[in-house]
């Protein structure tokens, strides 16, 4: 039995949301305190929500410092450790966080730093941001737990984050992404979803929370002291149905005394940096106005991505449909043969002028431990990433569906080091422009989150970029 909520009901009955010049005074704030916003993110897709940002997807402390050193007002450093063991992904947060402490002292720059994960709450929660603190050298500092995700119709509400289907709000615990073989939870109420995943170390009834309420009706001075109220060590949720209620937090957190780290969605990133909202992007400008295909890659197989690439199939006759069997392939002896065939085949079809749609069987295999059903990912990604990686035409564009599969690709098969975001091309799907180190330097790829959209929203982008 599902605990759905009517939207517009549930939305009418809080407080009238708050107006103010907040963009401009986030801007001044932030002088004198903040130089630099970094952004770890656990897959590409947090990406979502700016514009005009650099992505690194090496963490040494030297690319860090030259970022630290061209200003950077925020940049994100890709970690795709959504798709690593919590071992991995530990070891590798600590070793970032460490980076950039000692690029930031040698830099002497002033920063926050985001966790930044999955609106639908998985990935390797509370591991990462302890490693993080413990690299920076952050003794106890005040986490905030800020899911909200807008474009993509995550709303936290009461403490209970909640996911848009239609005109419903679903709580998280009630969908699929619960269900996730490797970061699958049981609570939606974000206080229990806590306790949770720290295993009962921290209770729910000790997690601390910030109510819409108080961001849209209180004075600021009495958010500023009840954020200052926060001891080390604690979590504070924060609930949020509108950037107004993420840029008076900013407000409120700029002018408090507390050091903060942050585990959010990609809402608050674009709050905190205090961006404008920004025209979706063209399409025609995408593709440079070369003759030659496009390619898309559907790897992700959570049910939206599933549902929209049935919906692309069928609607979209002129794609050249190309299905990758998953159990052919776990089974594939001679995997370098197998991948130069499919390279071949779509390079042809590019040359020509014949957009393809390349994407895996939708049957999903699983194993019996997270660690295998790991493995089986990094398989079917290690295969994706061979056939980009030998092709020998450029598309016309680079659709990537799925937040491993996008960041696979760009590191493993293109080369990307330094992308810089565009900006979107629907709500919630970035686009990033790559650097002249990569295979396709100046190109355009999509990365397309794997639970971003509504059934038709695939087949929309690509006919944008088909016109």
């Amino acid at each position: 039995m599902t605990n759905s909520l009517d939207k517009e009901k549930l939305l009418s009955i809080l407080p009238p949301v708050k107006e103010g010049p907040f963009l401009a005074n986030i801007q001044q704030l932030k002088k004198g305190k903040i130089d630099t916003i970094i952004v770890l993110d656990d897959d590409p897709t947090g990406t979502q929500t700016v514009y005009d940002v650099p992505v690194l997807t090496d963490w040494s402390f030297e690319a860090i410092l030259r970022e630290f050193n061209l200003g950077s007002p925020l940049f994100f450093i890709l970690t795709n450790s959504r798709s690593l063991t919590e071992e991995e992904s530990t070891k590798i947060t600590q070793q970032i966080g460490e980076n950039i402490r000692k690029a930031a002292k040698e830099a002497n720059t002033s920063f926050w730093v985001i966790s930044r994960s999955d609106s639908t709450l998985r990935g390797h929660y509370p591991s990462e941001v302890t490693a993080l603190a413990v690299g920076l050298d952050w003794e106890q500092p005040v986490q905030f737990i800020i899911p909200a995700f807008f474009e993509g119709g995550r709303y936290t509400v009461n403490d209970v984050h909640y996911v848009q289907k239609g005109q419903q709000f679903i709580p998280a615990s009630e969908t699929p992404y619960a269900k996730d073989k490797v970061f699958g939870y049981q609570y939606a109420n974000l206080k229990s979803w806590v306790a949770e995943k720290n295993n009962g170390l921290i209770k729910a009834d000790s997690v601390a929370t910030i109510s819409i309420e108080a961001l849209r009706t209180q004075p600021l001075k009495a958010l500023v002291e009840q954020i200052n109220q926060l001891k080390n060590g604690d979590v504070c949720v924060v609930n949020a149905a509108d950037y107004a209620d993420l840029l008076q937090l900013t407000i409120a957190l700029l002018k408090s005394n507390i050091r903060p780290i942050f585990r959010t969605a990609a809402s608050f990133v674009r709050a905190v940096a205090g961006l404008a909202e920004k025209k979706l992007l063209d399409g025609k400008r995408l593709t440079s106005g070369t003759e030659k295909g496009g390619l898309t890659i559907v790897g992700s197989y959570v049910p939206t991505s599933t549902s929209q690439l049935r919906h692309l199939l069928s609607h979209q006759a002129e794609l050249v449909k190309i299905e990758i069997s998953v159990e052919q392939l776990l089974a594939e002896n001679n995997f370098e043969r197998a991948y130069q065939t499919y390279a071949n085949t779509i390079s042809e079809q590019l040359q020509k002028g014949q957009s393809v749609v390349l994407f895996t069987s939708r049957k999903l295999i699983t194993a019996t431990s997270e660690e295998a059903n790991q493995q089986i990912g990094k398989r079917i990604s290690r295969f994706l990433t061979q056939i980009v990686g030998h092709l020998t035409v450029c598309p016309a564009y680079l659709l990537t569906k799925g937040g491993i599969t996008s960041s696979d690709i760009a590191t493993k098969s293109i080369g990307v080091q330094r992308a810089m975001v565009k900006g979107q091309i629907i709500k919630g799907v970035p686009v990033w422009e790559l650097g002249p180190e990569t295979k396709f330097p100046k190109s355009h790829q999509i990365i397309f989150p794997g639970n971003v959209g509504t059934e038709s929203s695939l087949t929309e982008v690509i006919r944008k970029l088909e016109i």
